[in-house]
Order: structure tokens, then C-alpha cells, then sequence
């Protein structure tokens, strides 16, 4: 075809007149179903029940206001106390969520650091009301159904957050990325039914993964349903008979993989045998108790024949096989293939971990006082949930799916302006949307009852 006859995909441009009299605009007005949504699980209501910090009588906004303008600003995309102001900059969201002003950044940090440990406390208590009023709305509209809340799988892991800087709390410990930098060592635990944080807390970088387990289980399994078993899923820094013991004793369940001195001596005592249907894999289980154990506990094991093989090891040289294993202590009915597999499904936890800390800022708004970053990372904490709390009631598997990332990129930034008219307010969006489905359903949240 010759290039005079060729078809052209597009037209030369015509020249733009811009005009300075829009008004009542906004690019975000996919943050307005989540604002209402907040409201629609009790969000107020449940602050008034559980936030008791005091501030003098002509203070014009409370911590529960302070945590909701922090929330929505993470979720719109805020990184900081100064862009979360800067959400708030826009007149369509203040005007649609009734606030007649805004603090600035400074009032905002203030107010986080007046906060102590018992508001941390408090914040979390928070999180877990919404979270039992959201699962209350799943189980009464047919979403789950009754069985679900039996019996949980819950993933739990920590991550190390680099500081730069001198804020309080941030100490050198573990840090893969910047070795000899200070850091945060968060702990969070997430339900694998529904990718949500069920509890997390923040740590020094000092902390050893496994350092206050136990206290933390005891706490998260005081805020799950009655009769709920719990069964915990870790990787070997959790391997703790004192976390084992306890959630013995209280009922619950573990599948945790086994970080043992001598473990490989101890695998080549057992008797292996083929696993059906998986060439070149071997398995087998046992019991075994540790040195300050008080009991035997059960014990699987995979392994498969390196193909890789050091000819200067001791067993090239005496021609023996030499095997990748994967061993893991367990109170489930599994054989050890299926505990390897179940095992391995622990990897989205990686990736939902990743995903909050990186898309959602989790522990990246901090404060000098280490209380106010406390308080700033559970709010981090439940933006994420908000999200995901949103994306568990829209019956939309799509939504379920997308990352955070995704929502705000396709969702979240979406134009908008805004009408009044007949007493009440409109936002008028575009009708040809990305993705009408999700849209749809996103929007539908503003009125879930």
C-alpha cells in the first residue's frame, strides 16, 4: 500500500483553549465509596465506643478525626502526613464527607504524638470491631458461609522496614537490603480466606522474628470469632516450643517449618518411601521431641535428589545421593506431600506483605516518638483492611484479585465533579469506564447495608 493511500490511526491535533472556571472538580472520586463505606460499617460509632484520648476543650479535631483523614489519605495514595493533607485539598472530598476544614501537617503529627501505648492498643481494638462488623455482613448476605469462621488459617510474617533518620524505636538488626541500617521489624499476621491483616505490630529492628509470638497469638486469638480454631502457618522463625506449647494447650493448630541443629542427621535416621504420583520425590514422617520439650510432636518430611551436586562434598566423594529436604512439625491430618504443598501456599502471604508495605505504605509514615509511628502504622494497617474489607462485600472476583496498586490506579483516580441539586450532592463520572464491572461494583459500596 502506498504511503498517499494509507489509513491513518490519527487525526492532527486541534488547538486547546484552557479555561481557568471549572469548578467542583476532582481526579479521585473513586475515594468517595470508600469514605462512605467506612461510615457504613460503624466507623464513628466504634471510635466513640474504643478511642479515649482527651485533648482540651477547644480542640477542634479528635484522634478518630485525625485516623480517618490518615486512612483515606493512604488509600487515595499518601505517603506522608503532608500528602495526606494534600488529599484533603480537594473540595470535592471535603465538601462530600462534610468536613468544613482540614488540619494541617503539623496539627496532624501533634495529635499522633499525644497518643501513648494505650491508644496503640485502642487503634487495634479499632481495627478488630470494623473487621467483626464486615464478617458479620459477609456471613448475613450469604458471601461465606457459616463453616468459614470455624476454622482459619492464619499467615504470619515478619519484614524489615530501613528508617532514615533518628526516630525513636528504629535500632540495627536484620536487614537484608541495608546491612547496618536502622530499621523497623513489623510483625503481621493475615487470614488466608480473605488477604486481610488480622494484627500487626511494630517493632524495633532489634527484635528477633519470633521475639513476643506468643503474646501476639494470644492477643489476636482473644478478637477471633467463639470456637474459631486457629491454625498458624510460619516459616522456621517461628519454630518456638513455646509457641507450640501454647497453642496446644489452647487448642489451635500449626503447621510450621523446622529450623533444627542436626536435622539432616536426624532425616537420614527415618524410613522413606516414594510419593504416588511424584517422580523423584520421597517423603515420610515421625516423632520427635526437642531438648527442653515436654512432649513428642509430629514431624514430615519431603525431599528430592539434587541434580546439582558439589563434587567436592564429602558425599560426591563417597557416591552418595544428596538431597534437597523440607521438613515441618504439624498438628494436621496431612500426609507430609500435602503438608509441603499446604506449606507452600504460604507465598501469597509473602506477596500480600510486600504489597502493603510497598502499595499501601505500611510503616513508611513514621514520627520521631516512636507511639506516633505506632499509631501512623495501624492506620497504614487499616487502609489496607479497608481495601480489602471492600473488595470481600462487592461479590466481584476481579476486585477481589487486583492489588492495592491496581485499585488506585483503575479505581481510586478516577474524574469527577460534582453537582448539587433537589437537597442533595451528585458526582458525575465518567459513563465509559476501563473497567465497567469492578466500577460498578466499587460503587455500589457506598450503600452496602
Amino acid at each position: 500500500m502506498s504511503k498517499n493511500t494509507r489509513k491513518s490511526a490519527r487525526k492532527p491535533s486541534t488547538k486547546i483553549r484552557y479555561q481557568h472556571t471549572g469548578k467542583k472538580l476532582t481526579s479521585q472520586a473513586g475515594v468517595i465509596p470508600a469514605m462512605h463505606f467506612l461510615d457504613r460499617i460503624g466507623f464513628n460509632e466504634v471510635c466513640k465506643t474504643h478511642l479515649d484520648l482527651k485533648r482540651g476543650i477547644n480542640a477542634r479535631y479528635s484522634l478518630g478525626d485525625s485516623i480517618y483523614l490518615t486512612v483515606i489519605g493512604i488509600i487515595a495514595g499518601a505517603t506522608s502526613l503532608m500528602k495526606v493533607v494534600s488529599v484533603w485539598a480537594d473540595q470535592v472530598l471535603r465538601e462530600v464527607g462534610g468536613w468544613l476544614s482540614i488540619p494541617d501537617e503539623s496539627t496532624l503529627g501533634r495529635i499522633f504524638r499525644l497518643g501513648q501505648l494505650k491508644q496503640v492498643a485502642q487503634l487495634e481494638q479499632l481495627n478488630h470491631a470494623l473487621r467483626q462488623n464486615v464478617w458479620h455482613k459477609a456471613l448475613t448476605s450469604g458471601i461465606w458461609l457459616p463453616g468459614t469462621v470455624c476454622r482459619g488459617w492464619i499467615d504470619v510474617d515478619s519484614t524489615v522496614k530501613t528508617v532514615y533518620g533518628r526516630q525513636e524505636g528504629a535500632e540495627k538488626g536484620y536487614n537484608p537490603n541495608k546491612r547496618g541500617a536502622c530499621s523497623y521489624h513489623p510483625l503481621v499476621a493475615f487470614c488466608s480466606h480473605t488477604k486481610e491483616i488480622l494484627q500487626a505490630w511494630l517493632r524495633s529492628g532489634s527484635a528477633y522474628t519470633s521475639n513476643g509470638i506468643v503474646g501476639f497469638m494470644q492477643q489476636l486469638a482473644a478478637q477471633m470469632p467463639p470456637r474459631m480454631r486457629l491454625i498458624f502457618r510460619g516459616d522456621s522463625g517461628f519454630f518456638v516450643g513455646e509457641l507450640m506449647d501454647w497453642l496446644d494447650q489452647a487448642g489451635h493448630g500449626y503447621l510450621i517449618k523446622v529450623k533444627l541443629k542436626g536435622l539432616a542427621a536426624l532425616l537420614d535416621k527415618q524410613a522413606w518411601e516414594r510419593v504416588p504420583g511424584h517422580s523423584g520425590w520421597e517423603q515420610c514422617a515421625f516423632l520427635h521431641q526437642c531438648g527442653q520439650w515436654e512432649q513428642l510432636r509430629h514431624f514430615v518430611a519431603v525431599r528430592q535428589k539434587n541434580t546439582v551436586v558439589n563434587t567436592g562434598s564429602q558425599q560426591s566423594l563417597l557416591n552418595e545421593p544428596v538431597y534437597d529436604c523440607f521438613c515441618y512439625v504439624t498438628t494436621e491430618r496431612l500426609t507430609p506431600w500435602q503438608a509441603h504443598t499446604t506449606y507452600g501456599q504460604r507465598a501469597t502471604c509473602e506477596t500480600w506483605l510486600d504489597e502493603a508495605k510497598n502499595q499501601m505504605g505500611l510503616a513508611h509514615i513514621k514520627s520521631h516518638d516512636f507511639m506516633a509511628s505506632s499509631l501512623l502504622f495501624q492506620c497504614a494497617v487499616m487502609a489496607y483492611n479497608t481495601v480489602r474489607w471492600m473488595a470481600l462485600l462487592s461479590y466481584n472476583d476481579t476486585l477481589k484479585h487486583w492489588e492495592i496498586q491496581t485499585i488506585r490506579t483503575f479505581l481510586i483516580r478516577t474524574a469527577g465533579q460534582l453537582l448539587r441539586g433537589s437537597h442533595q450532592l451528585k458526582v458525575k463520572v465518567p459513563d465509559n469506564h476501563l473497567y465497567p464491572s469492578p466500577w460498578a461494583d466499587w460503587l455500589k459500596l457506598s450503600f452496602i447495608h
